[in-house]
């Protein structure tokens, strides 16, 4: 019976997850469209990747014993390759400075990712061992995920983009570690959202203030009178 619960209660949090890690795919149509990232930042990306790797090394049997995270290997797995996905299209459409500065990220978590693999593998003896070790790892680079898209929420010129995510983020958390701040920031961002959406909403077109017409007026004044004193 517990163990039959534990299936449907990982099958459900997969199904979750997936829509948390394809969240970002009208983000990414929209790049595609305009053939540029705009003001949108990778760093949510690169963390998220950062963690599906750390879980996906923490599901296979080297550091679990046999397959009795399956499930946690398998969407961490779907994740890396949304993830991977993502940071290709935002290198390709990115300026100069921003491609470097992905590269170098992406770069320093395979760094961090392979020292890891390493040290839990030949260093770290025994399933329960290597399970702490690399589940606390995951922990901190779930955090880091799940508060990542605040970067991207108090970017109020793209305020539509986190909402799309946000919701997944809080209700994925409910299901896997560290449940309270998952649910903080995936709740903070929805509220974050809802509020500046609806500010934009609100703001009334933008128009020219009293000096801004007084010189357009003047110039217009000044053209047409040179006009007329053309031989």
């Amino acid at each position: 019976m517990v163990t039959s619960l534990r299936v449907i209660v990982g099958i459900i949090g997969n199904a979750v997850c997936a829509l948390l890690y394809a969240a970002p795919i009208l983000t990414f149509k929209r790049v595609i469209k305009e053939a540029s990232v705009g003001e949108f930042s990778c760093i949510p990306y690169i963390l998220s990747f950062f963690s599906a790797l750390i879980w996906t090394w923490y599901g296979l049997p080297v550091v679990s014993a046999g397959w009795e995270n399956l499930t946690v290997a398998s969407i961490s797995a779907i994740g890396i390759l949304f993830e991977f996905s993502f940071i290709i299209i935002y290198i390709w459409f990115a300026p100069r400075d921003k491609k470097k500065f992905v590269v170098l990220m992406v770069t320093l978590v395979l760094a961090i990712v392979g020292v890891t693999v390493f040290f839990s593998s030949f260093t770290i003896h025994g399933h329960h061992m290597r399970k702490l070790f690399v589940g606390s790892m995951g922990i901190v680079t779930s955090m880091s995920m799940y508060s990542s898209p605040l970067v991207a929420v108090f970017n109020l010129d793209d305020i539509w983009y986190p909402g799309k995510g946000s919701l997944s983020h809080a209700i994925c958390f409910l299901l896997k570690s560290p449940n309270c701040i998952g649910c903080f920031t995936g709740t903070l961002q929805l509220v974050v959202y809802c509020i500046y959406s609806r500010c934009k909403k609100d703001e009334p077109p933008k128009t020219l203030n009293d000096v801004e017409k007084a010189n357009n007026m003047e110039f217009i004044t000044i053209r047409e009178d040179s006009n007329e004193y053309k031989p």
